[in-house]
């Protein structure tokens, strides 16, 4: 596996990804480094996207990304719109900020938010890495991720 995994870097809105009462603003996009091996494949693969995040989910979450940053050697005051280079995270900041995203980024009531932002930070890692797994599944992944939700905030 690699030093590094995760990595996390600012990304400006456009139209296109924001619509136009949100130009301006920023968020963040998590990527997962690919795991390499030299004897099978010896090419760099770009690595996965897991989320992307902002608006109203990155404002509630981003207590909890500026102390993943904290704990991988980062200042609060590193994350701005105005970062060109992305932050290295290791492997469980990575996870649990992936599982945050996922589960909060299609929601909109705040109790919600925090509710799972909690739940998730007071998660065992074998736990995180499990649901992390689970979400990421290219073919039950959304059914995952709405099972998540509903542990740890039930509607």
């Amino acid at each position: 596996m690699t030093a590094s995994p995760f990595e996390l870097r600012v990304i400006h809105l456009t139209h296109r990804l924001a619509g136009k009462r949100h130009e301006g603003e920023y968020g963040v996009a998590l990527y997962q480094q690919a795991v390499r091996s030299r004897a099978r494949n010896p090419h760099v693969e770009a690595p996965r996207l897991v989320a992307r995040i902002w608006g109203l989910p990155f404002r509630c979450t981003v207590d909890r990304t500026l102390a993943a940053l904290k704990a991988n050697g980062y200042r609060a005051s590193d994350l701005s719109k105005t970062r060109g280079a992305p932050f290295i995270l290791d492997e469980e900041s990575g996870v649990r900020l992936g599982l945050l995203f996922l589960a909060t980024k299609p929601l909109r009531k705040l109790a919600r938010i925090e509710a799972i932002s909690g739940a998730i930070w007071a998660m065992g890692a074998e736990e995180a890495y499990y649901w992390f797994s689970k979400c990421m599944d290219v073919a039950a992944g959304r059914r995952a991720r709405r099972a998540l939700r509903l542990l740890l905030a039930a509607e």
